[in-house]
């Protein structure tokens, strides 16, 4: 048996606890929240809507104190980028003599420049860990990443609505095939979550980006989904503009994600789902601006800038979005 911990139970974390939890088995599957967010799962349980489903499940325990809950084989990390660091110590808590940490999020995560104990140059990085907190206490031997394709909203407090996509990535910051991976993919999978071993989590994450960096960065500034943005003359070729220069900055970290461009660019203002289905489809920056929450801009947008200024690969158009929204941030905060 395994003990499972999802850490966040919002938008992502809360559809992902709910498949884990539906799915039964002998695994016990117990999750952080807070906030509105916790007392509307421990008053009514935790409530899944999609489209031929809708189902209500009880987690094993649900908690706002992590150190309650009995040390996790495996930790689903579904914070926000931001919201890390200050967690760190309470993951590494959580974790057992053999656990591992799973980090869902958008963007580029913390652990990126660990490649294995031999690796010279891993260091944290101060965009994503400005105190180095989750590099010293969780350790990037422990982490694993996450790439996930999966459209989700908190309609209310306890309850989140699957929109569209069901599509999650996998891979060890060193590339290995490890057994800790391929459980958690097991486990996904059969949970009905569409679950993949990749062999190249950083190429996954650049992937992903030639989506999330023009999507996420627009939506939130001008508050359109993403099937509003063809209604505005030059949106679309401002977002085509950000996927080019993401291609070029990935292919200066040693990712070649120019096979994936045009498909990025074709889906542009269109709503396309990466399965292919129709939705209207609120990026999560979107989510935080209309709920007055801090958005990942580190994670999508500033780390990304902060590679193109150490490989000196011109952005023009992230150097000119980035501070637009983090001067929206600063009016949110």
């Amino acid at each position: 048996m395994m003990k499972v911990c999802v850490f966040g139970a919002g938008a992502i974390g809360g559809y992902l606890a709910a498949r884990l939890i539906h799915a039964g088995g002998e695994h016990q599957v117990s999750v952080v929240a807070r906030g509105a967010q916790l007392r509307g799962i421990v008053d009514g349980g935790l409530r899944l809507l999609a489209q031929d489903e809708d189902f209500i499940v009880r987690p094993h325990a649900v908690t706002d104190s992590p150190c309650q809950l009995a040390p996790q084989d495996l930790v689903f990390v579904a914070l926000k980028s931001h919201a890390q660091p200050a967690a760190a110590r309470d993951i590494a808590a959580l974790l057992g003599p053999d656990g591992a940490a799973v980090f869902v999020n958008n963007g580029i995560p913390w652990w990126w420049t660990y490649h294995g104990e031999a690796a010279p140059d891993a260091r944290p990085l101060p965009l994503l860990d400005p105190q180095a907190a989750l590099w010293n206490s969780v350790g990037p031997a422990r982490a694993m990443g996450c790439v996930v394709y999966s459209a989700n909203e908190i309609v209310q407090p306890g309850v989140v609505r699957h929109v569209a996509n069901n599509q999650w990535l996998l891979g060890e910051p060193d590339r290995t095939r490890s057994p800790r991976l391929l459980a958690a993919v097991e486990l996904m999978r059969h949970a009905g979550l569409q679950a993949t071993a990749a062999a190249d989590i950083r190429h996954c994450v650049w992937v992903k980006l030639l989506r999330n960096a023009p999507l996420n960065t627009i939506c939130a500034l001008t508050r359109l989904p993403a099937d509003g943005l063809s209604g505005t003359p030059g949106l679309v070729d401002l977002c085509a503009a950000v996927i080019d220069e993401v291609v070029a900055i990935a292919a200066a970290d040693g990712s070649d994600v120019s096979g994936q461009a045009e498909n990025a660019k074709a889906a542009l203002g269109l709503g396309a789902a990466v399965d292919g289905s129709r939705a209207t489809i609120r990026p999560s920056m979107l989510q935080d601006v209309l709920q007055n929450r801090r958005m990942e801009v580190d994670a999508i947008l500033g780390q990304v800038q902060a590679f193109a200024r150490a490989s000196a690969t011109p952005c023009p158009t992230i150097d000119t979005l980035l501070p637009l929204l983090r001067g929206l941030g600063q009016g949110i905060a």
